[in-house]
């Protein structure tokens, strides 16, 4: 047994290996267009991750996951920017995430009253509130057009293309360096979330989610779980958004509506509620879908290019047709999402891979041996 075990960890070290030197390779051979997709979606990956723990894991309904992505972007801009403290940019990123965390433990007192239909309601309103603050608050976040992003700089290697640099013969600007950056975040998300999942906390968000009535018998502090998810979720979605700010060089408050709340929804439903893997697997689908239906527009069918004529259906609104329609095949065919299908093709291939023995050739079990005769009991 402990051999197969020992077998077992050494094919998924190799395996994660192998996965990692796959991902360090797409910045010397891919343009900065899809480079750009990949951040993106790292970043979405992030902060899909965490919406995927409150209501994937603790059964939490959030609307208000795009205020948080706001306050991580927002809070680092301001933070390493000027106007602002102007603080060093390695320094920002920690203090945006914690300013995120804290808005979420400033809101935790209602997750942790509130819950389902009423809860989602609840961070509807943060929502709309924090468009509203992103547009008046002009000193701190640039009003409606915006503010430009602090590039990064840790220990004086700074992730823009202001100097030349090059790797292997390939010039690496901005897209190539922050690829490397998303990477890292993006691991420390996976194992982090990964972890939480199979710790005794996240056992007791699973409880919660099954049944709160059972999870508090068995002792689970129901009120104090919600918070600490919700706290959890939002400074994931805090460092998603630190990620998006760097990689778009510059925020404005029309990109963090409702719409954004809905697309990580959509994340995670399609790639499957409380599963890391599935969290990411849904990110890159429903960021990578429309970037390359608006490149490849003027050769789909049905979809016009960006600014074609009134009426026509432009790549943004057919690739959320049709991530619409695969919210529905998901929950119709597949409640699991795709990691769920991913791991039953996976045993299913398995399984026929796993030789089945030859009845001809099967040796007979004995029979069973006679039960042993009672003598009969005599009735008065």
């Amino acid at each position: 047994m402990s051999d197969r075990i020992t077998a077992l960890l050494t094919r998924r070290r190799a395996t994660l290996l192998t996965v990692a030197v796959l991902l360090c390779l797409p910045p010397f051979y891919l343009d900065a267009f899809w480079l750009r997709i990949g951040l993106f979606s790292m970043a979405a990956a992030i902060g899909a991750t965490g919406l995927a723990l409150l209501s994937g894991t603790a059964g939490q309904l959030s609307l208000g996951h795009a205020f948080f992505l706001a306050v991580g972007a927002y809070g680092y801009t301001w933070l390493a920017g000027d106007p602002g403290p102007g603080l060093p940019t390695a320094l920002a990123v920690p203090l945006a995430v914690l300013m995120a965390g804290l808005a979420g433990g400033l809101f935790s007192p209602v997750a942790g009253r509130v819950k389902g239909i009423y809860l989602g309601i609840a961070t509807l309103a943060l929502v709309f509130l924090g468009h509203h603050v992103l547009l008046t608050a002009e000193s701190v976040t640039g009003g409606f057009n915006g503010r430009s992003v602090p590039p990064l700089s840790l220990g004086g290697f700074t992730f823009d293309a202001g100097d030349e640099l090059t790797v292997l013969g390939v010039p690496f600007g901005a897209e190539e360096r922050l690829w490397f950056l998303g990477l890292a975040l993006f691991a420390v998300t996976w194992f982090t979330a990964r972890g939480l999942l199979r710790s005794r906390p996240g056992r007791a968000l699973a409880a919660l989610r099954d049944s709160e009535t059972a999870a508090a018998v068995m002792g689970v502090d129901v009120a104090r779980h919600r918070s600490a998810a919700f706290v959890v979720s939002s400074m994931y979605a805090g460092l998603a958004g630190v990620l998006l700010a760097l990689a778009f060089r510059r925020v404005v408050p029309d990109y963090f509506s409702l719409v954004l709340s809905v697309d990580y929804l959509a994340m995670i439903v399609i790639g499957g509620l409380g599963s890391v893997a599935g969290a990411t697997a849904g990110a890159v689908f429903v960021t990578a879908l429309p970037l390359l239906m608006t490149r490849y527009a003027d050769q789909l069918p049905l979809v016009a290019a960006p600014g074609s004529a009134e009426g026509a259906v432009g790549p943004t609104e057919a690739a959320r047709y049709l991530y619409g329609a695969a919210i529905v095949l998901v929950l119709l065919y597949a409640p699991d999402g795709l990691h769920g299908l991913a791991r039953r093709s996976r045993d299913r291939l398995r399984r026929r891979r796993t030789p089945t023995p030859d009845p001809a050739s099967a040796v007979p079990s004995p029979p069973p041996p006679a039960a042993a005769a009672r003598p009969k009991e005599h009735t008065l």
